[in-house]
């Protein structure tokens, strides 16, 4: 099968996205979802936000460097965890994260190494 690297989904009415199929074991161990570098989402693996993102925010280094400080702000503001639904395969986006990334309905995710990215769609 082969990897699934893009997709576009519509947001329901109580803000869930919709997982496809093929992914949902990538997230078996839950989804985080924080802001990016811009205005979009990062949507993580649980696995991958614990192993790799928590390291990288924890790095080694002054406890008053304030660049560590500002990427500990920008990936920690208005972080969320949850599990996926497993049945449908559905993750809320809580409103504030929509508010930032300005999405509203449709949604495009590209995946960027072990995560995805999440924007609002051509549409809106």
């Amino acid at each position: 099968m082969a990897q699934v690297d893009y997709f576009e989904r519509r947001l329901d009415d109580k803000r869930r996205l919709t997982i496809p199929s093929e992914l949902r074991e990538e997230f078996i161990t839950g989804v985080v979802l924080t802001r990016g570098f811009g205005n979009y989402l990062h949507l993580y693996p649980k696995s991958v936000w614990d192993k790799e993102v928590e390291a990288a925010l924890n790095a080694s280094g002054s406890i008053l460097d304030e660049k560590i400080a500002d990427m500990n702000v920008k990936f920690r503001r208005g972080k969320t965890e949850a599990e996926l639904d497993q049945k449908q395969g559905r993750v809320t986006i809580e409103q504030h994260l929509l508010d930032y990334s300005r999405i509203e309905k449709d949604i495009v995710a590209v995946r960027a190494g072990q995560y995805w990215r999440i924007m609002a769609g051509d549409s809106e």
